[in-house]
């Protein structure tokens, strides 16, 4: 029971529209973005989406030793996590809204 009587189903119909229709633009906004990580004082860039998929990997002519691959690894490893760190980030601060709209209509006490 809410207090004060019924809940307007269709106040709540249409403010749950308004909650998808920002949550597809949060998604996509999310998925457009393109996130740089570097590593070596930028001798190494990685660049993820906002989805983590890996779409650039740049190396500057330096950081290729035939004689030191081990340090090119690591250079690499940390450019890309460098960038996919930033996308959970992102992730995280552009889905933050909905999760505190999430937790507001489980406090409504509605099933489901």
């Amino acid at each position: 029971m809410f207090p004060g009587g019924e809940p307007d189903l269709s106040a709540l119909l249409a403010q749950a529209q308004q909650i998808q229709q920002q949550l597809a633009q949060a998604q996509q906004t999310i998925a457009d973005a393109r996130l740089t990580g570097t590593a070596g004082g930028g001798l190494v860039s990685a660049t993820v989406t906002g989805s983590l998929e890996l779409v650039s990997l740049t190396l500057a002519p330096q950081t290729v030793d035939p004689d030191d691959v081990e340090t090119l690894v690591d250079l690499v490893l940390a450019a890309v996590r460098d960038a996919q760190r930033q996308a959970h980030e992102l992730q995280k601060s552009t889905m933050a809204p909905f999760d505190a709209a999430g937790d507001a209509l489980g406090n409504l006490g509605l099933p489901g």
